[in-house]
């Protein structure tokens, strides 16, 4: 019950702040979720005797977010291409700055370990999630975040039920017990037909969203055509396959960690990682996709 209680405050709430929000105001709610998801993977490292750099990522996750927050007044070629740059220099420069960080350490040992555990949550968490919300300042960005929402959503709600009435055959049971191809099946099928069926009527929907005053104009999807069928089955189709295994990584980190949840923020779903492990794998495939398009209008 708890869980269902909490879908049913998050999701409207979600969806509200992407179709409504500024692309400024996303992004700070973005960076926001970022730093209670990131807080959660360094505690998460502890278990495994690792000593992380809290407060030296958090100020490199702000400056992250900071400079996506200023490119939200740019138009969505500049700030696509920013991105791009930006990917990349925090990349190298959050390690470096985190090395130097870890000279401070009494215990040198700890230094490289614990620089490397605050490193991989930049480029485990932090990168998908701008990712995110640079694909908010796109054309259409808010069609597009729904779209991939809904690909995400279905797909677990199918693995779950599917898993749950058909599962036999265990997919990974070491890594997760409840996981079955069964579900991981129904999961593939059910995400790759919805997610191109909306995507093949995001005119129409982005039509009702605008009448209904949710959107702008800019965030519709008012293209003549959709991406013919083939393309929108393979987008679709690799968006759920790296949802499905962001949810096993996230399982491997829990496994090995020898903890349930990554936190208790969400009554019935766990931490924050819990909830978003799916999207920090498929929010990098719809922004390169979208980021495609950009670059080549």
């Amino acid at each position: 019950m708890k869980r269902v209680l909490t879908a049913i405050v998050l999701i409207p709430l979600v969806l509200l702040a992407v179709l409504r929000a500024p692309a400024s105001l996303f992004a700070f709610l973005v960076a926001v979720v970022t730093l209670v998801t990131v807080s959660e993977f360094l505690q998460l490292t502890t278990h495994y005797q690792l000593q992380p750099f809290p407060r030296v990522t958090y100020v490199l996750v702000i400056l992250l977010f900071g400079g996506i927050a200023i490119q939200s007044g740019q138009t969505p070629l500049v700030s696509t291409a920013g991105m791009m740059y930006g990917v990349g220099f925090a990349g190298v420069i959050g390690a470096f700055i985190l090395l130097v960080a870890g000279m401070r350490n009494t215990d040198l040992r700890t230094a490289f370990p614990g620089a490397a555990a605050s490193a991989f949550s930049i480029t485990y968490i932090a990168l998908p999630f701008a990712l995110l919300a640079q694909l908010r300042q796109q054309w259409a960005g808010a069609i597009l975040i729904l779209y991939l929402l809904i690909v995400v959503w279905v797909g677990d709600t199918a693995a779950y039920y599917a898993g749950r009435l058909f599962g036999r055959h265990k997919l990974a049971p070491r890594i997760s017990p409840g996981k079955t191809w069964e579900g991981t099946v129904a999961s593939f099928v059910v995400s790759v037909f919805v997610g191109s069926w909306f995507f093949t009527n995001a005119k129409a929907v982005s039509t009702a969203l605008l009448k209904a005053h949710l959107i702008s104009q800019s965030q519709g999807f008012f293209a003549p055509q959709p991406p013919d069928l083939s393309t929108l089955f393979i987008l679709s189709a690799l968006i759920n396959i790296a949802a499905q295994l962001g949810d096993l990584v996230e399982s491997l980190i829990k496994r090995g960690a020898g903890v349930k949840d990554s936190g208790a923020l969400l009554p019935g779903h766990g931490g924050m990682l819990d909830r978003v492990d799916a999207l920090l794998f498929a929010a990098p495939v719809l922004w390169y996709y979208s980021a495609l398009r950009v670059l080549s209008s």
